[in-house]
């Protein structure tokens, strides 16, 4: 019977209030291997999209506007005809105008239940995997600086609506043609469109959407409306994994795809 007085147990698996085990654990299958592809993708994202958001180049190839880049919101920005170009931050802006734009989504993204389980595993090893001891000699949680600031999350997700509110508009008017003209549809056309799509996907399927259309009724009967949402975010934070690492690759790839156009790589194949 516990008297509270015994000793608080230590990491790992050698604790003597554990089975006296030899090995750090006794899985036989390659659980570093989730981990590591895990860590792999993610430090791609980050070499990629720090590369592209300093090179301040390639971004706009009409009709299409990479998404690291809308909107753009600063004097320094290339002209794009009918897109989301405002200059809202003025001539002072010396630097790549994606900075201004990507740390929302970044933030949003960063801060995410599931991107913290990727990265805390993946990098950190806290922990390696399930049943695998971690090397750490204590855990404070996310209740300490710097983690404590992961519980911004819920406020960069209204942040994250109207940044997927302009890569719509950017899909729609990708529709379009260099003329003004409605109607067009290229290769283009469908890498914009799945990629949108994805985004609403993800973003929707977070937990703080589900949280907060219906995470704190206390009777849905009398929130239907409410209750149909819940739902339809439920049923998508199913899979906020997948959809997760989809739009990380969509949106990466609709950027990738902006640049071989805007250097000439290769011409928009057309449908019509």
């Amino acid at each position: 019977m516990a008297t509270g007085t015994e000793p608080q147990p230590l990491t790992g698996v050698h604790d003597a209030s554990r089975a006296a085990i030899a090995p750090r654990h006794l899985r036989t299958d390659r659980w570093w291997l989730a981990p590591a592809v895990t860590a792999a993708g993610l430090l791609a994202f980050v070499v990629y999209s720090t590369w592209r958001a300093f090179v301040n180049d390639d971004y706009y190839a009409a009709p299409y506007v990479s998404p690291f880049y809308s909107p753009c919101v600063a004097d320094n920005c290339v002209p794009m005809r009918g897109g989301p170009n405002a200059d809202l931050i003025g001539s002072w802006w010396g630097l790549s105008p994606a900075l201004l734009i990507l740390i929302f989504p970044l933030a949003f993204r960063g801060t995410c239940y599931y991107y913290r389980k990727a990265y805390y595993r993946g990098f950190w090893a806290s922990p390696p995997a399930c049943a695998v001891a971690e090397p750490h000699k204590k855990y404070s949680g996310e209740t300490r600086f710097p983690l404590i600031i992961q519980n911004i999350h819920r406020y960069t997700f209204y942040f994250a609506l109207p940044v997927a509110a302009f890569l719509t508009y950017d899909a729609v008017l990708a529709y379009r043609d260099e003329h003004y003209r409605w109607g067009h549809m290229g290769l283009g056309t469908l890498v914009f469109t799945v990629n949108i799509v994805l985004i609403w996907a993800y973003t929707l399927s977070c937990h703080s959407c589900r949280h907060i259309v219906g995470g704190k009724l206390r009777h849905f009967s009398k929130h239907p409306v409410r209750y149909r949402l819940w739902g339809w975010a439920g049923k998508l934070n199913q899979h906020h994994m997948l959809l997760a690492w989809a739009s990380l690759i969509s949106v990466s790839l609709a950027d990738l795809y902006v640049y071989f156009l805007a250097t000439g790589a290769f011409d928009d194949p057309r449908f019509f």
